[in-house]
């Protein structure tokens, strides 16, 4: 297949990289060798060292071990980005099971599928969450639970003040003193031996179940090996030009998203870079502090994030000057926050393109290259992309015209975890159906122009209108419901639902958000609620959403 994209490909970024044959465990043990005093993560002013890392991830391994944990078994992790989340997830993999991670901001019935959906039988919690996982617990495979506090890491001084000031109002104290089978994280590193007994991991075993909609909107684990998290790792290191030892890479997007998984946490391993870990990117003080003391050089972000900057009001009290490269993914980035961006940082931020699926970057920019403002960029070496029809999914289209945007390459998934069914509808000929509809310009530049599911992109996250549906049904005065993503000027969509109610029934729009409050995470509550007596629909019924999208499109702008 032609590659028309590689004559924009920047000097040091080769079409198809030769990469390690061992997994991304033992590429940490080679840069903490190599970086041993380097910063590897910094946390509130605190700095932990490569080999302090590499000591704590080793005894984490160990621990899962002499706990029974077995090559393949699944460890889930329930964490905001903190040392913990890193430690837990190489040492994970390190001893061979499967790492499965779990959105913080999720509800009990949430966490609950996704934990039974994956068999995990070790889970390793924020206390603040752990309440989430007692209540789910008898009603899952769960057999060990790991409790971390987020002060573990904090340096001595706050650690005393957060002990004496916070922990207990804010939710962070627990007492598991009793609870079988339940442990403390620094208790279970201090126990646990120094080294981990050798486990053989091949690069096609599976690494990581990232739990997505894909294309239907059921939530399901995309089954990523240890080669697709070490490749798009690799790539995103040609990409970025990361300078070995040198880079301080922001994470402020959540680890536990495939985006922050590769281009914060993994590249960082790989580039023996520092993580900067941010665990609540909504406290924009604070990462704005944490930017302005230590200087990160990579900032990957969504556009909300780089928004939200742009506006704050008291940005100039801020050096914002060490970014020099920024990739935007997971919805569209608008020209006027790039260039506000780019004006503020004097470094580059360009839009690139991924899925969980994919683990996720698939598309990007060049970073000093030729940026082509609107369009996701070019595919990354090794990855091929086309465009082909909607109806048979095999005809490819002319250069120009729109159809399904398909990708292929080492970093795309082996599959659904346990769906057959749904893996082949999803992977065809060697071929991922991204269920994005794309145009391909003459230079090979692609441009999402639509999409064939319905999901919406709020802030970054993906929400699936199926959830949002399936909580309002369950509402005793509701007839009928339907979820939209409506355009929003911060969060770039937002939730709007559209409801019939049951004959002789009255119901407000605070009492629907309240309800929806207590079975939904945070970012998937609807922020406005319309009530109709009938909903536009197709003739077999199904409920057209573009229609009541368009509607609301006309109404903002008139």
């Amino acid at each position: 297949m032609e590659r028309p994209w590689l004559k924009f490909y920047e000097e040091h970024v080769p079409p198809d990289i030769d990469y390690p044959d061992q997994p991304l465990p033992q590429i940490l043990e080679e840069t903490a060798h190599k970086y041993s005093s380097h910063t590897a993560m910094i946390y509130y002013n605190n700095k932990v060292t490569y080999t302090e890392l590499m000591a704590a991830v080793d005894r984490f391994a160990a621990g899962l071990q002499k706990l029974g944990v077995k090559k393949g078994d699944r460890v889930a992790l329930f964490m905001p980005n903190i040392p913990q989340y890193i430690i837990s997830y190489y040492g994970a993999l390190k001893a061979g099971a499967i790492v499965v991670p779990c959105n913080p901001l999720y509800v009990a019935r949430e966490l609950k599928h996704q934990i039974n959906d994956s068999g995990a039988e070790t889970i390793v919690v924020m206390s603040s969450f752990y309440s989430i996982v007692e209540q789910i617990r008898p009603d899952t495979p769960l057999k060990n639970v790991i409790v971390t506090n987020v002060k573990e890491y904090f340096p001595g001084f706050l650690k005393i003040l957060f002990t004496l000031l916070k922990e207990k109002k804010g939710g962070h104290y627990v007492d598991i003193a009793g609870v079988p089978s339940t442990y403390w994280f620094q208790d279970f590193l201090e126990s646990a031996p120094a080294k981990p007994e050798p486990t053989a991991v091949d690069l096609e075993d599976t690494a990581c179940l990232l739990y997505t909609g894909g294309t239907t909107g059921v939530p399901k684990g995309a089954e990523l090996s240890h080669k697709n998290i070490l490749v798009n790792a690799v790539q995103c290191r040609y990409w970025i030009n990361a300078d070995p030892g040198k880079e301080i890479v922001m994470a402020a997007v959540p680890l536990n998203h495939s985006y922050g998984m590769t281009t914060c946490m993994n590249h960082a391993v790989v580039a023996g870079a520092s993580v900067l870990l941010i665990p609540n990117p909504r406290d924009l003080q604070d990462v704005l502090k944490n930017i302005n003391k230590h200087q990160p050089t990579l900032f990957p972000g969504v556009p909300t994030m780089y928004v939200a900057i742009n506006n704050y009001p008291e940005i100039a009290k801020y050096n914002m000057r060490s970014v020099k490269a920024c990739i935007s993914g997971a919805a569209g980035l608008p020209v006027e926050v790039q260039t506000a961006f780019q004006k503020l940082t004097g470094g580059r931020l360009v839009e690139g393109y991924g899925l969980s699926e994919a683990s996720p970057v698939t598309h990007a920019n060049p970073i000093f290259g030729q940026n082509k403002i609107g369009t996701i960029g070019v595919p990354w070496p090794n990855t091929l992309s086309k465009i082909v029809d909607l109806e048979t999914g095999e005809k490819e289209m002319a250069i120009g015209e729109s159809g399904e945007l398909i990708v292929q390459g080492p970093q795309v998934m082996k599959g659904y975890w346990n769906k057959p069914d749904e893996t082949a509808q999803t992977l065809r000929n060697g071929w991922l159906y991204t269920g994005d509809i794309a145009i391909i310009d003459e230079e090979g530049y692609f441009k999402i122009v639509d999409r064939k599911k319905d999901m919406i992109i709020a802030g970054g996250y993906n929400i699936y209108p199926r959830d949002v549906e399936e909580v309002l049904y369950e509402h005793p005065k509701v007839q009928e419901a339907v979820c939209v993503g409506i355009p929003d000027p911060y969060r770039g969509e937002t939730v709007k639902v559209y409801i019939i109610l049951k004959e002789g029934e009255t119901a407000t729009e605070e009492e629907i958000i309240a309800f929806c409050k207590e079975r939904l995470a945070k970012y998937k509550i609807p922020r406005a609620v319309e009530f109709r007596s009938e909903l536009p629909k197709t003739m077999v019924g199904k409920i057209l959403r573009r229609i009541l999208r368009d509607e609301e499109v006309k109404k903002q702008k008139e």
